[in-house]
């Protein structure tokens, strides 16, 4: 089930595009997304025990997402964060565009469907934030402007990763106050299972190399990711009807 037919997702989608919007402010994004993650990483663990719950037949499953445009590594990067962060297993590989004819990068993502969709959704999200935000970023007098933007767009990667995990870990937490129920071995168990998943498909994998960036970008990128902020406690200080959940 995607966004646009799954009534919460859908939610999150338009929550989002209020984020993705040029013209708002980085405090406006700030608390559009936190309302988003929020949302997303509810809607996540309760999709996850629920299923457990019912013993529902699911299985985790895999999805290939091309990368297209340009700073492909960098996309590539914040995808397998994005990823990582809601419980996925990945690869990161190359792949021929049936259209182009031409060889792509590609993150092969395994998880659970319900994430598989969360995954995408706020990738998509999270990439127009990025070039959003680096495209009112000037580099050192000298310094290569694609130099750069690439270690911003790290920093930014690795910002949003700790805090995708942070709002992940504070859904769990919610539920287990309210519910009275453990999520760790629910959790462990579909960690398995994606892992087993994972083996089926690539027998033999190697490691990514470090990559090795130069520029001087990173801590500005940081802060904008920090301000793609996944806590929702701000979101208190706001009015907007938008936001209200």
């Amino acid at each position: 089930m995607t966004s646009q037919n799954n009534p919460m997702l859908a939610k999150v989608r338009a929550i989002l595009a209020k984020a993705e919007d040029p013209a708002a402010s980085p405090a406006e994004s700030e608390a559009y997304f936190a309302k988003a993650a929020a949302l997303m990483a509810k809607y996540g663990i309760e999709e996850t025990m629920l299923a457990a719950a019912k013993a529902l037949p699911a299985k985790p499953t895999s999805r290939l997402i091309k990368i297209e445009g340009t700073y492909a590594k960098d996309r590539q990067q914040l995808l397998n964060h994005v990823a990582v962060a809601l419980g996925a297993s990945t690869v990161l590989t190359k792949v021929r565009d049936e259209t182009t004819d031409k060889v792509v990068s590609a993150v092969d993502i395994f998880a659970y469907e319900s994430d598989l969709d969360r995954i995408e959704l706020l990738y998509t999200s999270l990439m127009l934030q990025a070039f959003n935000g680096m495209r009112h970023v000037r580099p050192l007098p000298g310094e290569s402007t694609t130099s750069y933007r690439k270690t911003w767009l790290s920093g930014f990667a690795t910002a949003v990763y700790h805090r995708l995990k942070k709002a992940e870990e504070d859904a769990q937490s919610s539920y287990e106050e309210s519910t009275g129920t453990s999520t760790a071995l629910v959790l462990a168990d579909r960690k398995t299972l994606i892992e087993v998943e994972r083996g089926r498909k690539y027998k033999k994998l190697r490691k990514t190399p470090k990559r090795k960036l130069t520029g001087s970008g990173w801590g500005a990128g940081s802060a904008a990711g920090q301000r793609a902020d996944l806590g929702g406690n701000r979101l208190a200080e706001t009015r907007r009807p938008a936001l209200v959940g």
